[in-house]
């Protein structure tokens, strides 16, 4: 019997694990670092341990201090979670050798998967199809395109699509570089990359007795740089003899390698055609969709089949029904998808979860209102999940919940998830791993008038309350029978910093907007506007010099102006700004101040929030200063580089 577990992770996935903890009536430990000491997942664990620093390689990679930890809380027992240390064989043996039960698959099981180049070996021998490795060596312009991916770890970090024969050799190198950077292991191989192809996985379950269940199919095809953004299960548009296959597939890799527990085996599916990619041998973010369609707790699972528990059948449950995840990034899409930091001021999603009209609703958030998205870590705020009996209902569903959510204080990607669960495309499950990349700009792509009217929404909001708090001549409404100048607001949209001047005159019948929308009815918290003839509802919040409108348009984030702005200090021209907070992990070989650059030329990368982001060149030019070396730490607006450009 496992009384108490210590999770080794942080975030969405330690409040997830600890959720089940409390229903099966599980004391529960946390571990974190500086940085995260006030977060949500410390707050709900009955105890918790510092890891004294910041940096992942410091905290929560370091599997010595994790088993101190436990040990020193009392825990019986360790789950990992996803990513960190979830798929290292020598944790889960040191975990065993501690005298602590490891909720996780056996370190021989983990071992095998762990390199892809040596699984891949594996899978051929089980008879598991596969796609067959390439030498970098002797790849040909016939090969085009091919994949570089690092032959540990996942979260797309080390993967790089090269459809150029002369870029091989340097994507090869960032993608190492990045691969050793991210899982201290810098090997990678080459594969054909099939353009348009789906990401399908098989989630399976493994018993101690020989039991194996695969439990339906997930597309994941909907990424970014190999990321996932939005999963559904079970995959559309899959004939029954597809699916077939791919369930016998995965339970012949699981049963190859001895699995127990919880995993997934991914495959790269084209027509009738499929591919092993990988096994993780870990709970993938993605999970919930398979919880809600079959009805299965997989973390209660894991503990149970910790446990020695058995299976209760040889044959798992039927699936039900459609479920479809999103995931929330703390990103901008619309500025090449750059991280943001701060302070989530308000997280209201799908009104608290809950099943409404035949409608599960289910939010894994990492964060909770006043919590800080820092540059530590990964950008997930969290997991929106939907589950209906149909896949169309879900789908607009997910769309729905995510355009009436209230995200306050940061930038998310809540937009383009909701347009992209909207596309026709996406609608008629036409999917693959290229659609952003087809549909990207559109997706992306904001209506300028949203920013407008958000604009339009703050200032008379501001006024509305300024009135109410105001002098009696403010609150009987300063109305005057002489001609007066309009009243002034300025705000900037972020992101994008487009800038809107709302003027407006209070009347005897209430506010009247100069050429714009009209003012139907006004409240410090509530603005509807009639525009082309619809009142539409704006709900505005105001935090500082931060406003954020929400209203059936579409979400807007807003930063008040100042009536007499200070001058700034101009940057020197060519100057290469930090987009982000984060670390110089890596400098271009060679580069030099006084030296020759051109446009496009990638001059550095810097890594935040478990992703790399390359620097390049602005303009031909010299490179006249290089201030920010590599492991310099910078914040937002730092100066990176000078590239003094080429005169015209």
């Amino acid at each position: 019997m496992i009384d108490t577990v210590l999770v080794a992770n942080r975030g969405e996935i330690a409040r997830r694990v600890f959720r089940t903890c409390r229903e099966l009536g599980i004391a529960t430990v946390a571990v974190h670092s500086d940085a995260d000491a006030g977060a949500a997942h410390v707050r709900e664990a009955d105890a918790a341990v510092r890891l004294p620093g910041n940096a992942p390689a410091d905290t929560y990679l370091r599997g010595d201090l994790v088993i101190k930890a436990a040990l020193a809380a009392g825990a019986d027992a360790v789950h990992p979670g996803y990513g960190f240390l979830s798929e290292d064989a020598g944790f889960a043996r040191a975990v065993r050798d501690a005298g602590l039960v490891w909720i996780g698959p056996p370190p021989e099981a983990i071992e095998a998967m762990a390199s892809k180049t040596r699984a891949k070996t594996l899978m051929a021998g089980a008879g598991v199809p596969l796609l067959a490795p390439l030498d970098p060596e002797q790849v040909t312009g016939a090969d085009l395109p091919v994949l570089v991916k690092a032959a540990a770890g996942g979260g797309g970090r080390g993967m790089r699509v090269v459809r150029e024969l002369a870029a091989l050799g340097e994507a090869v190198a960032s993608a190492r570089a990045e691969a050793e950077a991210a899982f201290g292991d810098g090997e990678v191989f080459v594969e054909p990359y099939v353009e348009f192809g789906r990401h399908v996985e098989v989630q399976v379950l493994a018993d101690g007795e020989g039991v194996v269940w695969a439990l339906g199919t997930r597309d994941c095809s909907l990424q970014r740089r190999h990321q996932k953004v939005i999963e559904e299960a079970p995959a559309p548009g899959l004939s029954e003899e597809l699916r077939g296959r791919l369930d016998r597939a995965a339970v012949d890799a699981a049963r190859a390698v001895g699995y127990r527990g919880a995993g997934t085996v991914e495959f790269l599916v084209t027509g009738e055609d499929a591919y092993f990619l990988e096994m993780n041998t870990r709970l993938q973010v993605e999970h919930p969709v398979t919880e809600l369609v079959y009805g299965v707790d997989l973390v209660a699972w894991q503990i149970r089949v910790a446990e020695g528990e058995p299976l209760p059948a040889e044959v798992p449950p039927r699936g039900r029904g459609h479920a479809v995840e999103a995931r929330l990034y703390a990103e901008d899409p619309g500025a090449g998808w750059a991280p943001q930091t701060g302070v989530l001021r308000e997280l209201a999603v799908g009104g608290g979860g809950g099943a409404t009209g035949g409608v599960v609703v289910r939010v894994d958030a990492g964060f909770e209102a006043g919590d800080e998205v820092t540059a530590h870590y990964d950008a997930m705020v969290a997991k929106v999940i939907v589950w209906a009996p149909g896949r169309r209902e879900a789908v607009r569903g997910l769309a729905r919940v995510l355009e009436r959510a209230r995200v306050h204080g940061l930038v998310t990607n809540r937009g383009l998830l909701a347009r992209a669960l909207r596309h026709p495309e996406f609608g008629a499950g036409r999917v693959h791993t290229g659609f952003l990349d087809v549909h990207g700009e559109g997706l992306t792509a904001v209506d300028g008038r949203v920013g407008e009217f958000a604009a339009v929404a703050a200032a008379l909001a501001e006024a509305a309350g300024n009135a109410r708090a105001g002098s009696v001549v403010a609150r009987l409404g300063g109305w005057r029978n002489l001609p007066s100048e309009p009243q002034r607001r300025s705000y900037r949209v972020e992101p994008g910093g487009q800038v809107h001047e709302v003027r407006y005159r209070l009347r005897r019948g209430g506010y009247e907007v100069v050429d714009g929308p009209v003012a139907v009815a006004v409240e410090p918290g509530l603005v509807v506007l009639e525009i082309d003839g619809v009142a539409r509802r704006f709900s505005v919040a105001r935090y500082g010099d931060r406003v954020e409108v929400d209203g059936g348009l579409g979400a807007c984030s807003l930063s008040v102006l100042p009536r007499f702005p200070e001058p700034e200090a101009e940057a020197v021209p060519g100057s290469l700004l930090a987009p982000m907070p984060g670390t110089v992990v890596r400098v271009a070989e060679g580069l030099a101040v006084g030296g020759r650059v051109v446009a496009g030329q990638p001059l550095l990368w810097l890594e935040a929030m478990k992703m790399q982001h390359q620097i390049n060149a602005p303009a031909d030019g010299t490179l006249t200063a290089l201030p920010a070396g590599c492991g310099s730490q910078v914040e937002v607006g730092a100066l990176l580089a000078v590239v003094e450009p080429d005169e015209m």
